[in-house]
């Protein structure tokens, strides 16, 4: 039993390491704005093309860069979600 354990963490550790590594990419406004975020919760890019830029209506900018954030968000976790139930057997474990 204590030898599951052992190997069941060292899996789990290996998993943290390949989701801290993992990305996912969303888009809105046609692509207009694009967002990258990685594994351990960060974003890595915004990228907006300056043709969806409106000086009238910035509150569109900022709607969409909110949305891609959060999907791109919403893509990682899930994964990162799969790959740590691929570990744990789909038991749901605390801080995991």
């Amino acid at each position: 039993m204590m030898k599951q354990a052992q190997k069941m963490q060292l899996e789990m550790e290996k998993a943290q390491a390949e989701i801290a590594l993992l990305t996912a990419e969303s888009s809105t406004g046609g692509g207009m704005v694009k967002a990258v975020a990685s594994g351990d919760g960060s974003i890595q890019s915004i990228t907006i093309d300056p043709d969806g830029i409106d000086p009238e209506d910035v509150e569109m900018l900022q709607d969409m860069i909110l949305t891609a954030v959060n999907d791109a968000l919403q893509k990682v976790n899930e994964l990162a979600s799969l790959r740590m139930s691929a570990v744990t057997g789909g038991m749901n474990l605390p801080g995991f």
